[in-house]
C-alpha cells in the first residue's frame, strides 16, 4: 500500500539530503548550515555551523559516522555525526563545489566543482587525511554536476552542463588523466547520476525531461525514461535496486521498474520543483525535498508497488512479438 495520507513535511529549502543506516537525514541549507533530521519523528537533532555559502551538497561515510558537505565557499568540511564537531576543512577547489560522494570503503571522497575552464575538475582526497591525492581536469565538458562511485569503489561518474556523462577508472595507485569512457546523453544538463546497489546499471537524469539506464559495461543506453513533463532534477534507486524513482520540475516523483523501463507509479504533493530524492536504507521512506520549501517523508511499500506494476505489464511483455525471448520473463517471480 501507499500511505500518501502518512506523509510527514516540515518547512526547508533543502538543497541534498542522504540517509544513514540508522535512518538520520542529513540536509544542506542555501543558509549555509547542514541540520541532522531524525527521519521517523521529523525532529530536528543538530545543526551544523561553519560555511560561508550555501551548502550544495551533503554525503555520509559508509558508516555513518562522518557527514561530508560541499558549499560555494569553495570548501568541504567533515563532521562528527554523534558529536556535531568539525573535523577538517578541505580546499583546494577554485569554484563552489556542486556534488562529493564516499567511496564504498570509505577511504576517498570525490568532489566536483568549478564553472569557468580553469576550475572545473573533480578532487580525489582520503578521508583519514584530507590529503589530495588526484585532481582530475575536465576537458572535454562543462562543469561537473553530480559524481557517484560504483558500489565497488572502482569507476567514478560524473555527469555535467554540457550533456556529457564521463566513467573515470579511479582504482587506487593509479593517474587518471582522461576518462575510461564517456557517455552522450543530449545537449542538455545532466542533473544526476547514480549506480544501482549491483553496479550494473547507471541512471542519469537530464534538463531534457527523460532519464536514461546504461549498461556499465558496455556503455550502452538500455532504457530511456520518458514521461516527466519537465527536467529530471534528481533520481535515486531503492535499495533492492529493482525500483528507480525520481524528482522533476513538473512537481512530481515517479516510480520505474529498472528492468522494464515501465512507470509504476506517480506520487503528487510538492507544488513545485522536486530537487533532491533519498531512499531509507530499509527501502520503506522516501524523503523529497523541493523548493515549495518542503521535505516530505513517504511511506512506501515497493514489493507491492512492483507486483502492481508487473501485473499491468505481465501480457505486454507475454504477447508483444517485439519483446525479446529473455524480457519475456522479467516480473517471474515478482
Amino acid at each position: 500500500m501507499w500511505h500518501s495520507p502518512d506523509k510527514r513535511s516540515r518547512s526547508i529549502w533543502l538543497i541534498n539530503e542522504k540517509f544513514t543506516p540508522g535512518n538520520i537525514l542529513a540536509e544542506g541549507n542555501h543558509n549555509t548550515t547542514i541540520k541532522i533530521w531524525d527521519a521517523s519523528t521529523a525532529k530536528l537533532l543538530k545543526t551544523f555551523i561553519g560555511h560561508s555559502g550555501e551548502v550544495r551538497s551533503v554525503a555520509f561515510s559508509p558508516d555513518g559516522k562522518i557527514l561530508a558537505s560541499g558549499s560555494a565557499d569553495n570548501t568541504i568540511k567533515f563532521w562528527d555525526v554523534t558529536t556535531g564537531k568539525l573535523l577538517q576543512t578541505l580546499t583546494g577547489h577554485t569554484e563552489g563545489v556542486y556534488s562529493i560522494a564516499f567511496s564504498s570503503d570509505g577511504k576517498i571522497l570525490a568532489s566536483g566543482g568549478g564553472v569557468s575552464p580553469s576550475s572545473r575538475s573533480i578532487k580525489l582526497w582520503e578521508v583519514a587525511s584530507g590529503i589530495l591525492k588526484q585532481t582530475i581536469p575536465v576537458h572535454n565538458s562543462f562543469a561537473v554536476e553530480s559524481i557517484a562511485f560504483s558500489p565497488d569503489g572502482r569507476i567514478l561518474a560524473s555527469g555535467h552542463l554540457a550533456g556529457y556523462i564521463n566513467l573515470w577508472d579511479i582504482r587506487t595507485g593509479m593517474i587518471v588523466d582522461k576518462p575510461l569512457q564517456t557517455l552522450t546523453y543530449s545537449r542538455d544538463v545532466i542533473q544526476s547520476v547514480a549506480f544501482s546497489p549491483d553496479g550494473k546499471i547507471l541512471a542519469s537524469a537530464s534538463n531534457d525531461n527523460t532519464i536514461k539506464l546504461w549498461n556499465t559495461s558496455t556503455g550502452k543506453p538500455l532504457q530511456t525514461l520518458t514521461e516527466h513533463k519537465d527536467r529530471v532534477i534528481s533520481i535515486a534507486f531503492s535499495p533492492d535496486g529493482k525500483t528507480l524513482a525520481s524528482g522533476s520540475a513538473d512537481n512530481t516523483i515517479k516510480f520505474w521498474n529498472t528492468d522494464t523501463g515501465k512507470q509504476l507509479h506517480t506520487l503528487i504533493g510538492h507544488s513545485n520543483s522536486v530537487n533532491s530524492l533519498a531512499f531509507s536504507p530499509d527501502g520503506k521512506t522516501l524523503a523529497s525535498a523541493s523548493t515549495d520549501g518542503t521535505v516530505i517523508f513517504w511511506n512506501l511499500d515497493l514489493d507491492n508497488l512492483l507486483l502492481r506494476g508487473c501485473n499491468w505489464v505481465h501480457s505486454y511483455l507475454q504477447n508483444n512479438p517485439s519483446v525479446s525471448e529473455s524480457d519475456r520473463y522479467l516480473c517471474e517471480g515478482v
